[in-house]
């Protein structure tokens, strides 16, 4: 390779395309709370079909589905947190705090029960922070 072929192949390495990355884990100003709540209602469901079924095979998948969604509703709660709410927003509604970690603690609590009160629970946590989302968003 000669010395101008070698200049052209380091300029095309300067000018190539680039990975990005996105300075927040969702498109500017799209965030919502349904997500969590969306994943939320899956733990209550597979928790309901667990305590439904005599079928060890399906037992086996609902709670590998159940605990999976669980960890969705974590990071669902903790994108709200870190990249949707402000100091204004926790300082507004000073429980804000409590709630994403009750809500996130109730997540890995779904994870070590097949009990459906414990789905619901964190479904009526996750409600609770979605009515001080959507006042902050007035």
């Amino acid at each position: 390779m000669n010395l101008i072929d070698r200049v052209l192949q380091l300029a095309d390495l300067i000018d190539a395309p680039r990975s990005v990355s996105a300075h927040c884990d969702l498109p500017c100003g799209i965030y919502d709370p349904a997500q969590a709540r969306l994943e939320a209602e899956s733990v209550k469901a597979c928790q309901e079909k667990y305590a439904a079924s005599d079928d060890n095979d399906f037992k086996i998948r609902a709670v590998l589905i159940k605990e999976e969604r669980s960890d969705l509703v974590k990071h669902h709660l903790w994108v709200l947190w870190t990249d949707y709410f402000k100091p204004e927003h926790a300082e507004k509604y000073p429980d804000l705090h409590a709630m994403i970690w009750k809500a996130t603690k109730t997540a890995g609590e779904a994870k070590k029960t097949n009990d459906a009160a414990v789905g619901q629970r964190l479904l009526d946590e996750i409600d609770a922070i979605a009515e001080v989302f959507w006042a902050t968003k007035k």
